[in-house]
């Protein structure tokens, strides 16, 4: 459990570089469209560099294969679940800090549920009740906010991330209803690429694709600079490729739903490295009291609720 444990918290440190390194983007002046789309460039060519050179080009043939195929509801999925999921991201991170961006992500621990009865399925109700203390850290941490700036500028950076924690999960439960071939309207989609899970992130990096082109088009940001361009990258190989092959990997790892749910507790670590990201790298100062109540409300709420999902499964 302890080694579990410990992978779990390296990848919720390298999962929390998105938020501190758009915030740092931000603070540039670097636009939040470039902060999100560049990632998904460079995500794509890690994952297909990455994929070729370790003798995986089966699983990216059979990419090709589906992507060309189900073009309709990859651009769909990908859309959805990386395209309107990171834009209200990025955008957030030009009004707000990133641990209260990382802090009101978490909300996605309470859309999920609502995502899964949308879609017609069974809702595990065990510890919801830890996911008011989650809520009213959330609250409290933007009342703090608005103490320190005005609500016009809390509801920018609150209301796309509550968008973006509905959109991710939406999205990602798209792809496993077309893997299973559950849902009647939802295609069935198979082949290797569909149980790898790096091949489902290119597979959905492609889809997001042409969103980014739009956006791009429609806002015309000014060009880019060389620390955003490099910056983007960070957060695609920190967030994208290490942080994602470490919790895949602790999880892969786990003997039983009790210690997949505390590897999922982990994740909670993100708010507190990303205030510590922040402080050390950008020269935050430390939050008041009211900021720091909502941060502990907020990450016990989220490991009581893992712990009680699998303690009882």
């Amino acid at each position: 459990m302890t080694r579990l444990i410990g992978i779990g918290v390296l990848a919720a440190l390298f999962f929390s570089s998105t938020f501190v390194l758009n915030r740092a983007m931000s603070l540039e002046g670097g636009s939040w469209v470039w902060s999100a789309s560049l990632r998904y460039v460079w995500m794509t060519v890690f994952l297909v560099a990455g994929m070729a050179l370790t003798g995986r080009g089966a699983i990216l043939r059979n990419v090709y294969v589906l992507f060309r195929q189900f073009w309709r509801f990859w651009l769909l999925a990908g859309t959805v679940a990386f395209g309107i999921f990171y834009a209200g991201i990025s955008f957030a991170a030009s009004y707000a800090p990133s641990w209260v961006v990382a802090t009101t992500w978490q909300l996605t621990i309470l859309a999920s549920p609502l995502v899964l009865l949308a879609y017609g399925r069974r809702v595990p109700w065990r510890g919801v009740a830890f996911t008011l203390l989650i809520f009213a850290g959330i609250v409290l941490v933007n009342l703090a906010q608005a103490s320190a700036t005005d609500w016009q500028t809390v509801a920018l950076g609150a209301v796309p991330v509550l968008i973006a924690a509905v959109a991710y999960p939406a999205g990602l439960q798209l792809v496993w209803e077309a893997r299973t071939g559950a849902a009647h309207r939802i295609p069935r989609i198979a082949g290797p690429a569909m149980d790898d899970a790096f091949g489902r992130v290119l597979l959905l990096t492609l889809g997001s694709l042409p969103f980014w082109l739009v956006v791009v088009m429609v806002t015309q940001p000014p060009p880019p600079s060389s620390g955003q361009w490099l910056m983007t990258a960070g957060v695609a190989l920190f967030s994208g490729i290490v942080a994602t092959t470490l919790f895949v990997s602790a999880r892969h790892l786990a003997r039983s739903a009790y210690e997949l749910a505390a590897v999922d507790a982990t994740q909670a670590a993100e708010v507190i490295f990303s205030l510590l990201g922040e402080m050390i790298l950008l020269g935050a100062v430390l939050p008041g009291w009211l900021s720091l109540v909502g941060i502990a409300l907020t990450v016990l709420g989220l490991v009581l609720y893992m712990l009680a999902q699998g303690r009882k499964r």
